[in-house]
């Protein structure tokens, strides 16, 4: 177990030509940007380091960068973004948003395309689960599971229905603040009785909001789904194809990128199956699994990391308290 702690991103600025930065716990926390992450990415930008966001987020690529300005940050500064959203519904589209079936005009000749229809755990807020679904193709929601041909987990507020009113939507209740099963369990089992197969388009497990409150994610759906006995396509991190994925388009040698997170078992634990440096934000999702009381910017204790990269089986390259230069 080897690693090294840093307090400002200057001592080690010099190693590398380009950054994968994560975006929850690291840049922002959805609602505003964490303390330094704003001044740093325009330093390392000066600096001329190149700068890429792959995140979990189940939002289009495009629709992750155009949030950008509002939480401080100059999308200019980047070359892109990868995201889980954007991946899953490319798949989507490419498995199921593209078939058809041949035409029954008596002539013999074309073909006719077919609606498949998802059960959609999404998100309440209309704007971000339509830029995803215009992603996924010829796909259609709808909240009967005999209808349905397969399960999206993008989001935990509804299951979506397919006349866009809202009207039938089914509301999940309190699974983001207390990962409250109740109405879900009984529509992944039906799910799992049909055989659908599940994509999950966000597999975090957590999320650090502000006010420092724990929100439970689509990825926990995706798990429970599993522990049930169905099947799952997963998208985003720790999956090494979407830190390919970055150093394609960061075109530079993987020994001289370092990616920024702050989960040890999507980010820390991704980059080290991908060969590239890494570098934990104690102050994001694991604040409150050291064995200290640090405040935001503090450094924990060596032991309190040390134990908690033991327990977790994962261990970074470097260590900080923020995104900070």
């Amino acid at each position: 177990m080897t690693f090294t702690t840093i307090k400002s991103f200057a001592e080690i600025v010099s190693q590398y030509d380009g950054f994968i930065l994560d975006q929850f716990g690291v840049m922002h926390n959805g609602s505003e940007s964490l303390p330094g992450s704003v001044e740093c990415v325009k330093k390392l930008a000066s600096m001329g380091k190149k700068l890429i966001i792959l995140s979990n987020t189940s939002s289009p690529s495009q629709t992750a960068l155009n949030k950008l300005p509002k939480l401080g940050f100059d999308p200019d500064l980047f070359i892109g973004a990868v995201t889980s959203g954007e991946e899953a519904g490319r798949y989507i589209k490419e498995t199921y948003g593209t078939c058809s079936r041949a035409s029954s005009d008596g002539h013999g000749r074309g073909r006719v395309p077919l609606v498949k229809k998802a059960i959609w755990f999404t998100w309440a807020d209309p704007a971000v689960p339509m830029a995803f679904l215009s992603k996924c193709g010829n796909v259609q929601s709808t909240t009967n599971v005999d209808d349905a041909d397969f399960v999206i987990a993008h989001g935990c507020n509804v299951v979506k229905a397919a006349d866009g009113t809202g009207n039938d939507n089914i509301l999940l209740g309190d699974f983001m603040k207390s990962a409250d099963f109740t109405v879900i369990d009984p529509i992944l089992e039906q799910c799992r009785r049909r055989g659908l197969p599940m994509v999950c388009a966000n597999p975090d497990l957590i999320v650090k909001l502000p006010g420092d409150i724990t929100a439970h994610m689509p990825g926990k759906i995706a798990q429970k789904y599993e522990a049930m006995g169905g099947d799952c396509t997963y998208f985003g991190k720790p999956h090494a194809e979407h830190f390919e994925a970055c150093l394609r388009d960061l075109g530079l040698d993987p020994s001289k990128v370092a990616h920024v997170g702050d989960s040890l078992h999507h980010d820390i634990a991704g980059a080290n199956d991908a060969g590239i440096s890494s570098i934990f934000i104690t102050g994001g999702i694991h604040c409150d699994d050291f064995d200290c009381d640090c405040k935001i910017g503090e450094m924990p204790p060596e032991d309190s990391l040390k134990q908690l990269f033991e327990k977790e089986k994962h261990t970074p390259t470097y260590v900080a308290p923020l995104f900070q230069f």
